[in-house]
């Protein structure tokens, strides 16, 4: 079988590794092959591995964070089957941080276990990403690096390939008998984001286009704690678990009137309890205290952070640092079950791009390089196994169709954060849908190709979160506050904008 798998984090050199035992595979990669959200991922993955802890708690956990949504079955293959792929990444090298033989464990926020394992520090990205690339460099799997995947190829009902620009700017087709897609998510949709520039969601909306179903992209993660600086360095969750605490301007913790954990509280908890200190206070950031941590401490333990700061002009073991929610991961993505199968046939999705139900409509913190794991293992078995429909009810969905502006990358992240990040109405959301509707992208340049796919996923974001008239997780509506028990479900919307199902959770 011929394999095509786009992207080259942790969801796709698992799947790829996986299949090329049985398959003949391709990777396609738009950057570099050691470029992705993985690389940055600083809290580290969440197992319940010891024995002070369960698979049942961390099931719970999960469940609780993604505020009614998450889908049962697919909790529990994550939480059950984690252990497992965890002890694989060790035999394949990724070296966690262990003290006397032990590995060291994290608490991060909502989980009620010290679970999450670390390496380097807070360099677990890297550490998992530099072991997957030595391993797949060991296989024949073929590698298009600088390369961008512009459209599915789509016939008789099925994906039979990919259709990709090269690094000169010419075309090529690559048939395949399926595509994994694990080309993560868009945080660059938003003014401020954690994530790096290549995130533009092109493989999401490849799919919406391919006529693939698309759930639950009204659920975008603020991470609570990016710098408030130029490059918006992430602050990992793991600080605050280690003790560190948020204080407004008045050096108050302002956290405590907002949630019963503080600090520790789930990240759409402290992201609008930072965004509204924020406010109260004419807009300035917030800043995390860790000067009780002490310096050698942070140096250990967060030496990427602490580098950070120090490139900036900041001991942040002398001094609190200011701090600002950011963009950081989408819960939504390509509708699929817990093998990646979508609703196209042929066409697998994993990771940050898939949305396995998992999330529900709040991430558990450190959760994400697990679900990667997981399904992309599980999505390369599924290869040997034949085609199980993934089918969903549908209703038709409202979107315009494209306008005559030229679209501008940082008006539409403007639009997006002001009218379509942490907090949300009715007013907002339709004036940045009749915005949205009079832009267009040329789609011919490698930025306007991104620029289209962020346009996309602007639309079908916005609509879905004007259709989603409550509060639920990471989606924050000012003019419905409360959870509709009757809204206890997921919506996908199915490509070009025809159609929406309802998926019960």
């Amino acid at each position: 079988m011929r394999v095509v798998v786009v992207g080259s984090g942790i969801a796709g050199l698992i799947a790829a590794h996986r299949a090329s035992a049985r398959h003949e595979v391709t990777i396609v990669t738009k950057s570099a092959l050691a470029e992705s959200n993985t690389r940055y991922a600083q809290g580290g993955i969440a197992v319940a591995l010891f024995e002070d802890d369960s698979v049942e708690s961390h099931i719970a956990d999960t469940v609780r964070a993604g505020a009614g949504l998450c889908d049962p079955h697919a909790v529990a293959v994550l939480c059950t089957e984690g252990p497992d792929r965890v002890r694989d990444l060790i035999r394949l090298g990724v070296a966690f941080d262990s003290r006397d033989g032990e590995l060291v464990r994290g608490h991060e926020a909502a989980h009620s276990a010290r679970r999450v394992l670390h390496a380097g520090g807070d360099a677990t990205g890297s550490a998992i990403e530099s072991a997957l690339l030595r391993a797949v460099r060991g296989t024949t799997i073929d590698v298009l690096e600088r390369t961008f995947v512009a459209d599915l190829v789509v016939d008789g009902g099925g994906v039979r390939g990919v259709d990709v620009i090269l690094p000169d700017g010419t075309g090529r087709r690559l048939a395949a008998d399926a595509v994994i897609l694990a080309s993560g998510g868009a945080g660059q949709l938003y003014l401020h984001t954690t994530n790096p520039s290549v995130a533009t969601g092109d493989g999401i909306a490849a799919a919406w286009r391919a006529g693939a179903a698309i759930s639950d992209l009204e659920f975008y993660q603020f991470h609570p704690t990016a710098l408030a600086l130029p490059g918006h360095h992430l602050v990992s969750e793991a600080v605050r678990g280690e003790g560190a605490v948020l204080r407004d301007a008045a050096g108050e913790r302002f956290l405590l009137d907002v949630h019963p954990d503080a600090e520790l509280a789930p990240r759409d908890v402290v992201a609008r309890g930072i965004a509204a200190a924020m406010e109260h206070q004419g807009g300035r950031p917030v800043v995390l205290d860790a000067t009780a941590l002490g310096a050698e401490f942070l140096r250990e333990r967060f030496p990427g952070i602490t580098a950070a700061c120090a490139e900036r002009g900041i001991d942040w073991s002398r001094e609190p640092v200011p701090v600002t929610p950011a963009a950081h991961y989408a819960m939504g993505g390509v509708r699929t079950d817990v093998d990646g199968r979508s609703t196209l046939r042929g066409l697998y999705a994993v990771g940050e791009a898939a949305c396995t139900g998992v999330h529900g409509a709040n991430r558990l913190a450190s959760n994400s390089l697990l679900e990667a794991l997981v399904f992309a293992w599980r999505a390369a078995a599924a290869l040997d196994s034949a085609w199980v429909p993934l089918d969903v009810p549908v209703r038709p969905a409202p979107l315009a169709a494209e306008g005559e502006t030229p679209v501008d990358r940082g008006e539409l992240q403007e639009l997006l954060w002001s009218r379509a990040g942490l907090l949300r109405d009715a007013a907002g959301l339709r004036e940045a849908a009749d915005v949205l509707a009079g832009w267009r992208a040329d789609g011919r340049s490698p930025r306007g190709r991104e620029d289209a796919a962020l346009l996309d996923l602007a639309r079908l974001l916005v609509a879905a979160a004007l259709d989603r008239e409550e509060s639920r997780g990471a989606h924050a509506r000012t003019d419905f506050p409360d959870a509709s028990p009757a809204l206890a479900r997921s919506t996908a919307w199915t490509g070009p904008g025809v159609a929406v199902a309802e998926v019960a959770a």
